[in-house]
């Protein structure tokens, strides 16, 4: 299918060849009919796009800030690796389109193959043929609505938001700044709520298109004009509400809000303009500012998006699906008219050549819309469902296949640590070809085949593990999923590379082992990678072998994630320590060469910041200090052992030191923090090319698995938890 991207580093737009999008549970696959440009975000985006570096960073300083705090943790060049990975890659564009449901994913009942649906969201409603769409970001269109006019739902879900913070009542008068196309909508819609209103923009043609669409009077924010009407229909108090519909760097739509507004009135902010909040202005009329965000209650909460939870409708009235439904609804019944607001309708194959007019400024226009071919005659049968059994393989077990170059590796999922850590090192890799990527998500196949020569990009799990030609599959999806796809993998008869964790839960552990039994294949790698670290094994040699237990102690300055990171979705994707703990208990177990046997946690309220020890056979302790609350600043990683007169130190895989006999301490200034990924991939690839032992025993990879969920055990019993030996 094709759709339209943009690649942020080099500002080149594209309309390119992706994978279809599988249709997952939860949701449905819309073929689009309309889709809608947003002539403010998504041009705001394109000219960012066409900025140098310098531009890029002064605009955009939350990710500068980001950015640094990257480098302070992960050094500069895995930080380099990642940002320009990033920018150098295809994102999409779009948030708001009408089409026609092709399939539809297990658990929704509300519409069917056929239906007409109008969706919202960045990442589901894109100008692309096909999208994947979860059920709380669609809604039915509704009889006799256009779809043209249905494609308008997101937009105008936006400015319905925007209105609702302003709480308009019958016979009020608001000020609208900035007459766009959010701008217009919100004239419109506080028409149809009883409320008069005055339009404020230096544009004529856009004043006078809102005086067309129900505003009283609209006019250049400089000029008298827009003063005198608002003093007019207000008897001189100012007017009740004032919306922020603007963009760009000028201060002026929040000054003019504070001069025209009554005492107490109230400003909502919509756009993303410039807020220096002049202060004595506010305070002495105490104006009360409030902001818009987005489509409404359930935006960026991804249990709400993705995972389909709706609120309750006693407690939220208008959530992000309601508000769609909503303007649907004020769309069918003509209380608002979007055809006067439609400047131009494009043919999708046209979307680079329009996109660039509107940048250009030779397109003058308010909303401009994508047109999509019907579909082909020939193409007319449903798409045919994903088959939910695992597919016929071959699960006798079979001799190892060796010596084989070379060797053809295939990727499920392509996001951030599979881009920025592992491709890069697989891709300059002799010996190593990359046969197939899968995602969920289209475009970041398509992204990761274009940037590390992936011969195939797909969206179908199914092909890759039915090719007998590919040697090796790398599990880097969300937590959730690791331990089915490598149960799958495993009986597909595939040597399996994993990145932690290998399971959240002890029934995904036990499938994981069966899998083994059943397919009689144990070729399993999981991506615990700091156990490769160069530093660190030098360290570890140069401390030489123990003879008494050891004490070892580890800090892990883990940090606070940002609002809405999937780590924080512990419901399905499990706890922090989970997710990543593996990490460290592996590290401790192989410094101390053995498994734990037992596991006693604490943890201060909320369970994120941890106490963890763990006894080994020998008598020897590790205990795993995880905090979430520390500077920074301060390293991520620190770690000390000691045993039998001798210390070893690793500061944050920068510096390494051994205390003891002769000192030994490493170069004060590495060539960059190597965690291990690069040896780790190499070891892999050796085991799958020749047929040897896998780098980890599978022994370990469980106890280090058993050994982090009994973590969460001890939380709940308050007591150690003796670890059975593992299978």
């Amino acid at each position: 299918m094709k759709q339209v991207v943009q690649n942020y580093k080099s500002g080149e737009l594209a309309v390119l060849d992706v994978p279809v999008p599988g249709c997952k549970p939860g949701g449905v696959l819309v073929r689009s009919a309309f889709s809608l440009i947003s002539t403010g975000t998504e041009l705001m985006k394109v000219s960012e796009a066409g900025m140098s570096m310098l531009g890029k960073a002064r605009s955009r300083p939350d990710q500068v800030a980001k950015v640094m705090q990257s480098v302070a943790t992960n050094g500069v060049p895995a930080t380099y690796r990642k940002v320009m990975g990033k920018l150098d890659s295809y994102t999409p564009l779009g948030y708001s389109l009408c089409g026609v449901v092709e399939q539809v994913g297990t658990g929704i009942d509300d519409v069917a193959v056929g239906d007409l649906v109008a969706c919202a969201g960045n990442e589901h409603a894109l100008h692309a043929e096909l999208n994947w769409v979860p059920k709380n970001l669609y809604a039915p269109v509704p009889d006799g609505l256009a779809p043209r006019h249905a494609a308008f739902g997101t937009v105008g879900s936006i400015a319905l938001q925007g209105v609702r913070q302003g709480e308009p009542q019958l016979g009020e008068v608001a000020l609208v700044i900035g007459l766009g196309l959010i701008g217009q909508l919100v004239v419109q819609l506080l028409t149809a709520s009883g409320v008069r209103v005055v339009g404020a923009d230096p544009d004529p043609a856009r004043c006078e298109l809102a005086e067309r669409v129900g505003a009283e009077a609209a006019g250049d924010p400089a000029s008298a004009a827009v003063e005198s009407a608002v003093a007019e229909l207000t008897g001189g108090h100012g007017v009740d509400q004032v919306y922020l519909a603007a963009g760009g760097g000028s201060n002026q739509p929040v000054e003019l809000a504070a001069q025209l507004s009554r005492d107490r009135g109230r400003v909502v902010d919509i756009g993303k303009c410039r807020l220096d909040l002049p202060w004595n202005a506010y305070y002495e009329k105490e104006l009360d500012v409030r902001f818009s965000r987005s489509y409404g209650p359930g935006r960026y909460d991804p249990e709400y998006e993705l995972e389909g939870r709706d609120y309750p409708i006693g407690y939220v009235r208008w959530t992000e699906r309601r508000n769609l439904a909503c303007f649907l609804d004020l769309l069918a019944r003509g209380s608002v008219d979007v055809e006067p607001l439609v400047s131009h309708v494009a043919d999708f194959d046209d979307a680079v050549e329009t996109y660039q007019r509107l940048k250009d400024g030779e397109l003058k226009a308010v909303a401009v819309l994508f047109r999509y071919p019907p579909r082909a005659r020939e193409a007319e049968a449903p798409a045919k469902a994903p088959a939910v059994a695992v597919p016929a393989v071959d699960v006798k077990p079979t001799p190892v296949r060796a010596a084989r170059t070379p060797v053809r590796l295939a990727f499920v999922g392509a996001g951030n640590y599979a881009t920025s850590m592992l491709l890069p090192h697989l891709a300059q890799r002799d010996g190593v070809e990359l046969s197939t990527v899968v995602t969920t998500t289209a475009l970041s196949a398509a992204n990761a085949q274009r940037t590390f020569g992936f011969a195939e990009a797909t969206t179908d799990l199914d092909a890759v593990l039915g090719d007998k030609s590919i040697d090796a599959v790398f599990v880097v999806t969300r937590h959730s999923s690791h331990a089915e796809l490598t149960r799958r993998a495993l009986l597909a008869g595939k040597t399996v590379f994993v990145e932690k964790p290998l399971a959240l839960t002890e029934d995904e552990l036990t499938s994981v082992l069966a899998a083994v039994e059943e397919s009689g294949n144990d070729r399993l790698q999981v991506g615990f990678n700091r156990r490769f670290a160069p530093l660190l094994r030098e360290a570890r040699q140069r401390f030489g072998t123990r003879t008494g237990p050891a004490n070892l102690r580890y800090l892990v300055n883990a940090g606070r994630l940002q609002h809405g990171s999937w780590y924080l979705q512990q419901g399905t994707e499990g706890s922090r320590f989970a997710g990543e703990g593996g990490h460290f208990i592996d590290t401790a177990s192989w410094l101390l060469d053995a498994d734990p046997v037992s596991v006693y946690a604490v943890a201060t309220s909320g369970h994120e910041d941890l106490q963890v020890v763990l006894r080994y056979p020998d008598g020897s302790t590790a205990t795993i200090s995880y905090v979430t609350t520390g500077p920074a600043g301060f390293p991520k990683e620190t770690l000390d052992l000691v045993a039998d007169g001798r210390a070893l130190r690793l500061d944050d895989f920068v510096r390494a030191s051994v205390y003891g006999g002769k000192r030994w301490a490493s170069s004060r200034l590495p060539k960059a923090r190597d965690k291990g990924q690069s040896a780790e991939l190499a070891a892999f690839v050796k085991a799958v090319r020749t047929g040897g032992p896998m780098p980890v025993p599978l022994q370990s990879l469980v106890a280090t698995t058993a050994a982090t969920l009994a973590v969460q055990a001890g939380l709940a019993g308050g007591a150690p938890v003796t670890l059975a030996r593992a299978r």
